[in-house]
């Protein structure tokens, strides 16, 4: 099915709260003990759902996020409001004692058959040390067994970052272990609490790619976020096209074959068009919408503007939305449609939204 991001977002993402038990090293979301002032109500929240409803059917996902979406009053009640309308959601839960057995259980007879967990590191010496909570990585590994076997859809969530580039064999392969369906990698954005920690470098990431293409031959789907040039790295694969494997994505590949064996499938990639604002749109805990989580640039406040004018008709969202916009190597490049470069780095590093991705070590020829 084709999808019109100039009419409506794949992906709706609402940070339900900011109000999280944990103290990530890395939280976007800049996440504190208890909510903030501000946010929106229930009412506001039913109100919202049916906002989106107004993008017409099929509906885009929406995605309850936080902070921790477990910490939101009445998170039941929405969930159920948005299942009234058919709406497709997905859940992004913090690990922390709120997420139970019994939690996953009433998540699941709720009608929620996907949730992402965060996972960062192969071991508890990583993942523990960013997390700030002690026993996080075994919870975590836990509840992915748990919601699996409940047949819950489990979608793993790893952020790719200086400190952490060696591991990913060794993580993949406690994941898949633990039965997840699906591992989102995010390239870290130097944004909230995120301008702390170092980012890998264009080099890095290029052979991350690399790896990760090998990683989806083994029955999991390997999905990328803020890294679109990911799709760049496919579709050379696809074309039979791809460069010689470099040092370090050669020691990540060799690493994963140790664990995992031989390749047993075809590459299972996500390779959906999308980028910050263009099928993507982001709702923060006090209604304000921005093209993304990592792009803090308001377009507009739910609680003023309905999500579809915000999405349809900002200027900036247009401006995200068109190719020919786009500056430095990423207006230059001929996968500026498949991919675009992440517009939230661009932001972060420079100030320019359209400037080019400087994780993206690609030089198109001229």
């Amino acid at each position: 099915m084709t999808w019109d991001f100039d009419k409506k977002p794949m992906l709706v993402f609402w940070e339900t709260t900011k109000a999280c038990d944990l103290a990530c090293r890395h939280c976007r979301a800049e996440a504190i003990s208890e909510p903030m002032p501000g946010e929106l109500t229930h009412q506001e929240g039913l109100d919202l759902i049916e906002q989106i409803t107004q993008f017409g059917k099929p509906y885009p996902v929406l995605i309850l996020t936080g902070g921790d979406v477990l910490r939101r009053q009445r998170l039941f009640d929405l969930i159920a409001h948005a299942h009234q309308y058919g709406m497709h959601l997905g859940l992004a839960p913090s690990v922390t004692p709120l997420l139970t057995e019994a939690a996953i259980d009433h998540l699941y007879e709720s009608g929620v058959n996907t949730i992402s967990l965060s996972l960062d590191g192969a071991g508890p010496e990583t993942h523990d040390q960013l997390r700030g909570v002690d026993g996080a990585f075994a919870r975590t590994l836990a509840m992915t067994r748990y919601a699996a076997k409940k047949g819950i859809t489990v979608q793993i969530n790893s952020t790719v970052m200086a400190s952490n580039l060696l591991e990913l064999p060794s993580l993949f392969s406690t994941i898949h272990e633990c039965g997840a369906s699906i591992w989102e990698v995010f390239f870290l954005i130097q944004t909230g609490r995120g301008s702390e920690t170092v980012e890998a470098t264009a080099e890095e990431c290029e052979s991350v790619c690399h790896f990760l293409y090998h990683a989806s031959q083994y029955n999991m789907i390997v999905r990328t976020v803020e890294a679109p040039f990911f799709r760049r790295v496919v579709s050379w694969y696809n074309a039979g096209t791809a460069p010689v494997l470099d040092d370090l994505a050669s020691v990540l590949v060799a690493d994963l074959r140790n664990q995992m064996g031989l390749p047993r499938q075809v590459p299972s990639t996500g390779t959906a068009r999308t980028r910050d604002g263009r099928g993507i749109v982001f709702i923060a805990h006090n209604g304000e919408v921005t093209p993304s989580g990592f792009l803090p640039v308001s377009v507009g406040n739910v609680r003023k503007t309905p999500l579809r004018d915000c999405y349809q008709d900002s200027a900036l969202m247009n401006c995200l939305r068109n190719n020919e916009s786009l500056g430095g190597r990423c207006g230059l490049c001929s996968f500026r449609d498949a991919c675009g470069g992440s517009r939230a780095r661009a932001f972060a590093a420079t100030g320019d939204v359209m400037a080019q991705d400087q994780s993206c070590m690609y030089v198109p020829s001229f």
